[in-house]
């Protein structure tokens, strides 16, 4: 491992991975938003600490030693663990005596006559709403929950992998003495399953970082399962609030759960908050931009001095789903025994290896700060960017900067509602991003991957071993890590083993092999591209490149010959470069686990430097370049070459070395040891772009305008329509909702039922429609 200063100033670390004997410690905060949390808690020696097995108890976890030790270990260690932090016993008095309370109180008793009834009534309704968000921990219940997951997470899979080293990092960050002190931390994490919940609570309670109050997003809870919840717990937001936006006023409930919050971050217990749902992946959900902007708001009430955040990574080889759609999003209610009921039919199977991952801890003053210092420099929005290329209004080259997501006007003065909430999204998307960048990756993905974009066809086990290595190696040199090791063969038939429902084997004895066919149908499709969704952060940057090249070489198509081969092609890089623009302004950078806080034609450059680094691009060398590089001797000449070049400090040298740098040309190529990796990358990125693409097809539809609400739900039922699908991925119908109100191909229209969607003038025609369908369909691979 080497640490090298680039130009810029930023540290760049460099290894060599070889066959997972190196593996990188994923998980380092941005330097452009926090460059000095880059070094704290952070130490080279921690990537060489290793894994462990959370769901393995032996007597080593216990204080005591002994036959009998053995046998009862998981009991015992259960009872020995800690609570460093717990819920102040005078917590209801603290929120009642809070200045927000008693002003919402004080504006309510004012408006029903400030009588004496009123003003017992409110303090009896706090209290009633604070149950309802929380209650005391009960630590025998939560010792018994405690050692029943412990069994269960046992049965279920074959090992709940835990790095060392990243724990040993966040324990430093929550025993360090720092100033300011009581800085508490405050966990964002990745949703995959219902059940990240308690295995991260579990995580933590049985590893020394104290019992977390955990966020439940949108589950839709039975009475008995909510009250249990809280005990172990769960906090919830008020009934009140939850069709509340952020940006309106909640009265008393909204009153009472501020001041909550404030009291638990005071209180130093680890707070957990779940940026997406399990239905939506990659999509900052409303509950999770309701959390973050209650703990923003306490930093900036100075309720506590700062915030260290810790983004987290989930990953598993098969999810344990089974609760997913029973009562997420059902009018039902989920059931203590639908969990129970659950959990039962869950053991009939084992689901793989689980792996947690915790990113380096950052500071939240330390973020606003820097977001804040760059907000003048915020680019034009998407309508004027994406519009007249579209339509075709248009002659220079786009915008190489992305306008921030939803900001405020801007008149608005500094410290406003619209300022928050667009500080909210950043943070939101950013933490999104990092848990995501530190998630490992499965080999049930990397199989998934290689079936559904590379051998859709079927492919022999010994090839597909191959391609196994191949993709790991690409993995770990594009510094993710992967949650697995052992033998190349094992692996692999532990991955199929695990998707054998959608797969056909079939024994070849005379060739001593076997041929893995993957089914052709709908179930199986979904379920290999939900796997290999996993490999699309690593691979962004070289499948939206990839995308790009494709959507050159149609526009060449026709004056290319019939025998032309690859590396007879040239690319512009200027038309690379635009080409990679549109695309990165028309996909969000959550969907493709890109940072949001670099500008766009920073990460379109990269994407160029990335596809030269893979193979499938070659500079191509002009002759002048290669006589003044050629350190060849030459015959004696009275015109030497260097006779010719400028040495004084004119600017016409930079003008002209920049419009030699910009006329460059690269020649495409197939990669020695990738095969197909062109057409893997576009595979990779395929089923976004078939959902954008899909998505400007259901335009068409007739019924218009439309609510948001309503408008989501028919394009979700459109996509499963066509895809013969029961559930169709959300996060991507409500992404693309999103892009197109911000490329101006829908608008809100006032009404007195609320807000409508309707279709802008240009896309009212189907001529619109059909150049909006034609300019995604360019970057598509069937």
């Amino acid at each position: 491992m080497k640490t090298w200063v680039c130009d810029s100033g930023q540290k760049l670390e460099i290894f060599i991975p070889f066959l997972c004997k190196y593996r990188p410690l994923t998980g380092r905060c941005c330097q452009t938003c926090t460059p000095r949390s880059w070094d704290g808690f952070y130490h080279a020696q921690l990537s060489s600490l290793g894994f462990r097995s959370a769901a393995q108890v032996t007597e080593e976890d216990t204080r005591y030693r002994g036959w009998l030790v053995r046998r009862l270990c998981c009991f015992l260690a259960v009872w020995d663990w800690k609570v460093p932090a717990d819920t102040p016993r005078d917590l209801p008095e603290r929120v009642c005596r809070s200045r927000r309370v008693r002003d919402v109180a004080a504006r309510q008793a004012r408006g029903s006559g400030g009588n004496s009834e009123s003003r017992r009534g409110w303090k009896e309704k706090a209290l009633e709403i604070l149950a309802g968000i929380q209650a005391p921990l009960s630590l025998p219940v939560l010792r018994l929950c405690s050692w029943v997951l412990l069994r269960l997470l046992s049965r279920l899979f074959l090992s709940v992998q835990l790095h060392r080293g990243q724990l040993e990092m966040v324990l430093r960050a929550a025993t360090t003495v720092r100033s300011p002190p009581d800085v508490p931390l405050v966990f964002l994490s990745t949703h995959k399953s219902q059940l990240d919940g308690l295995l991260l609570s579990f995580l933590f309670f049985s590893h020394g970082l104290g019992v977390p109050r955990v966020t439940v997003g949108s589950l839709n809870c039975s009475p008995r399962l909510r009250a249990l919840l809280r005990c172990l717990g769960g906090v919830f937001l008020p009934v009140g609030m939850e069709q509340t936006s952020s940006g309106q006023d909640g009265g008393l409930p909204a009153a009472v759960l501020a001041s909550y919050v404030e009291e638990v971050l005071r209180s130093r217990q680890p707070l957990l908050i779940f940026l997406e749902e399990p239905c939506a992946p990659r999509y900052l959900s409303a509950t999770a931009q309701e959390w973050l902007a209650l703990v923003l708001r306490a930093v900036r009430d100075s309720a506590v001095p700062d915030v260290l955040l810790v983004p987290v990574g989930i990953a598993y080889d098969l999810a344990p789903d089974s609760l997913q759609g029973s009562g997420a999003h059902g009018a039902r209610p989920l059931s203590l025994s639908a969990c129970l009921w659950a959990a039962c039919r869950a053991l009939r199977r084992r689901l793989g290896c689980a792996r947690v991952d915790f990113a380096q801890p950052f500071s939240l003053q330390e973020f606003v700060t820097k977001t804040l210092s760059r907000q003048s420099s915020a680019g034009k929005p998407p309508e004027e960017l994406l519009l007249p290329t579209i339509l075709g209004t248009h002659s220079s080259q786009p915008h190489s900067e992305r306008a921030e997501p939803e900001g405020p006007a801007p008149g608005t003065a500094p410290g406003s509602e619209a300022e928050a909430k667009l500080m909210v999204t950043r943070l939101g998307l950013h933490a999104l991003s990092d848990s995501a960048a530190c998630s490992a990756v499965t080999a049930v993905g990397i199989t998934s991957a290689l079936l559904l974009h590379k051998h859709r066809q079927g492919v022999l086990l010994s090839r597909l071993m191959s391609d196994f290595v191949w993709l790991l190696e690409e993995t770990l040199v594009r510094q993710h890590d992967v949650g697995f090791s052992g033998q190349l063969r094992a692996l692999v038939w532990h991955s199929l083993a695990l998707l054998r429902a959608h797969l056909t084997l079939y024994h070849l004895a005379p060739l001593g092999d076997v041929l893995v066919v993957p089914e052709v149908s709908v179930e199986a499709r979904w379920e290999l591209g939900q796997h290999s969704a996993a490999l699309l952060p690593v691979f962004a940057s070289e499948a939206v490149g990839a995308c790009a090249i494709h959507a050159l070489l149609l526009e060449m198509l026709p004056f290319l010959g019939v025998a032309s081969c690859p590396a007879s092609i040239t690319l512009s890089q200027d038309e690379l470069l635009h080409k990679t623009l549109l695309l990165l302004q028309l996909l969000p950078p959550s969907l493709l686990g890109l940072q949001p806080c670099q500008p766009l034609d920073h990460q379109s450059q990269d994407i160029l430097d990335k596809l030269i680094l893979c193979g499938l691009l070659e500079a191509e060398e002009l002759e002048n370049e290669r006589w003044q590089c050629d350190p060849a001797p030459k015959p004696f000449s009275k015109r030497q070459p260097w006779a010719e070049m400028d040495f004084t400090d004119s600017d016409s040298d930079s003008d002209s070395d920049s419009e030699d740098v910009c006329n460059r040309c690269f020649k495409l190529r197939e990669p020695e040891g990738s095969p197909g990796l062109l057409l893997f990358l576009c595979r990779l990125l395929s089923p976004v772009l078939q959902t954008y693409a899909r998505a400007a097809a259901f335009l068409e539809q007739p019924s218009w305008p439309q609510p948001e609400a309503a408008c989501a739900g028919a394009l979700q039922q459109f996509l499963a329509e066509e895809d013969g699908l029961e559930r169709p991925t959300q996060s991507l119908a409500l992404s693309t909702l999103r892009t197109f109100k911000e490329m101006g191909v829908l608008e809100e229209a006032p009404s007195p039922a609320g807000p409508l969607l309707h279709l802008t003038e240009p896309f009212r025609s189907s001529e619109g429609r059909g150049k909006l369908r034609a300019f995604i369909q360019q970057f598509l691979q069937p």
